[in-house]
């Protein structure tokens, strides 16, 4: 070929090559203003002002209440859904008869999960949340759902150290349970949500968790439910409006209220406590031996399979072994409010203070990594607290058994590896919860320092001139296992099969 030739012909390939560019710049560009476009189209996408001509009628709409143990009717509901009705007068002031539902709180949690005054529940908006919890519409390419990090058959986890979402993008936390969550005064282990109608907005627009990180999330969300004829007919008849970001949140969390987990061996055991107390008039409701005795003989009598293994026991082989078991579970109570001090955070029905707490998880060589700030990076500029650098959520103690591994990055496996971590103090650094420090020690290294004299007790780490010494609890192996004991004692109900499989149609009143 002569050069001629050759230079025609590369300018006639270089022509093709930058044609072909700008073919696909400008196509890539229509793209982004056919979203554009959408998006701009989306103007209520985050919010709407219901129109009531498009709601149910009054007399349609079934209310959901929640009944705990505390009061009159609990006794006498016999499950966790009971359909009933209602005699009601209407806005227009008609007396009408209308279906309701009243869930029943399982045993050991002693108020109703809160409900937002602007979220009131009902049957209608709770299997809309249900849907939509289940569904992997929510991500941008169809492959992740609320449910595929907090599965139901997981104990509403993944059960794994950090969740994967989409594309097989992995996180950097733990996903924690949905069990009882509807009692956490935050959520997320560093709190930035003040409810679940916020939480629920956050893994939609995350890019390692729903989101593939091009345009805007909740805008093309809203958008596919809106392409689905049923699901706008399910938003209108609930909230009067078509799918939006907010009425998407209430949804979600109106379903979430109900995932709750009760009716473990201890809850049993307090209530015999209870109980014994009434009768005689004397001591105290505190379960004892003779407690547990009584509600495990109850457990393998009425062939409770679930309780008894959650407790390592046969049904069939290990009705022997309650005596022993029974004064382990009672001593593995006094370690937990004593000795091993879980209680200074693990309080209260769900077994957490909803407090904050440094145990120097993820601290290397005395120092916590900036991935790891935990509460303080979430809190506002103009609040942020150092004393809170590093300091993670507490976590209910409920459903322990489903929600392996354990720690908000997942880093301790079972039990008994985070009753060790707890024996030696956690982690040394500069922000170790008061809680975890042995101030005792911590005193007599200052006079000590002070007083020019030498210092004698446990290890101490200087920051800044200020000492740090983990306490050590000093549990001795015996110790540790009936400690290990008493939390598999947490092991609640699973949930109901309702609220654990979308497909169920919920009974209704006769």
């Amino acid at each position: 070929m002569c050069c001629r030739s050759k230079i025609l012909l590369g300018g006639l390939l270089a022509a093709i090559v930058c044609t072909s560019a700008i073919v696909t710049g400008l196509n890539a560009q229509t793209e982004k203003a056919d979203k554009k476009v959408v998006e701009d189209g989306l103007a209520d996408a985050e919010f709407a002002l219901s129109n009531p001509t498009q709601m149910l009628p009054f007399r349609e709409v079934q209310p959901i209440y929640f009944v705990n143990m505390n009061m009159p009717e609990w006794s006498k509901l016999d499950k966790f859904w009971n359909p009933g009705t209602e005699e009601v007068t209407a806005p227009d002031g008609a007396k009408v008869t209308r279906n309701i539902v009243k869930i029943k709180v399982p045993l050991g949690l002693t108020t109703n999960p809160p409900v937002p005054a602007e979220n009131p529940m009902t049957v209608q908006k709770w299997l809309l949340g249900r849907r939509l919890y289940y569904d992997t519409l929510l991500s941008s390419d169809g492959t992740v759902s609320c449910a595929t990090c907090h599965d139901p058959a997981k104990g509403f986890t993944d059960q794994s150290g950090v969740s994967v979402g989409i594309r097989g993008n992995k996180g950097g936390m733990s996903a924690p349970t949905v069990f009882n969550s509807a009692y956490n005064a935050q959520q997320f282990w560093d709190g930035r949500a003040a409810s679940l109608e916020d939480q629920s907005q956050g893994p939609v627009q995350n890019a390692l968790e729903m989101f593939d990180g091009d345009g805007h999330a909740w805008k093309r969300c809203v958008k596919r439910l809106r392409d689905k004829a049923d699901y706008v007919a399910e938003f209108k008849a609930v909230f009067g409006t078509p799918p939006t970001r907010d009425t998407v949140a209430k949804a979600i969390a109106a379903f979430e209220r109900t995932v709750l987990s009760g009716n473990s061996i201890q809850d049993r055991a307090e209530a015999a406590g209870r109980a014994r107390f009434a009768e005689k008039g004397v001591g105290d409701p505190t379960p004892r031996a003779s407690d547990y005795s009584k509600v495990l003989k109850a457990a393998f009598e009425a062939k409770d399979t679930y309780a008894l293994k959650a407790l390592q026991l046969d049904p069939e082989k290990d009705s022997d072994k309650i005596p022993d078991m029974a004064k382990r579970l009672a001593n593995g109570r006094t370690l937990f409010h004593n000795k091993a001090r879980c209680n200074s955070c693990h309080v209260g029905d769900n077994w957490t203070d909803n407090a904050f707490h440094n145990l120097g998880v993820g601290a290397k060589e005395g120092k916590m990594p900036a991935s790891a700030a935990g509460r303080y990076a979430s809190l506002p500029t103009g609040h942020k607290d150092p004393a809170l650098f590093g300091a993670f959520k507490t976590p209910t103690l409920r459903h322990l058994l489903g929600t392996a591994p354990y720690l908000h990055d997942g880093s301790e496996k079972d039990l008994l590896a985070v009753v060790d971590f707890y024996d030696k103090g956690g982690n040394p650094n500069p922000y170790l919860d008061i809680r975890m420090r042995d101030e005792d020690a911590e005193r007599a290294w200052l006079a000590a320092q002070a007083s020019g004299k030498k210092y004698e007790g446990p290890a101490v780490f200087v920051y800044d001139g200020r000492p740090i010494v983990p306490r050590k609890l000093g549990l001795t192996a015996e110790e540790k296992q009936d400690l290990v004991l008493f939390m598999r004692a947490l092991q609640g109900d699973n949930a109901d099969p309702l609220v654990a499989d979308a497909k169920l149609m919920p009974p209704t009143a006769k």
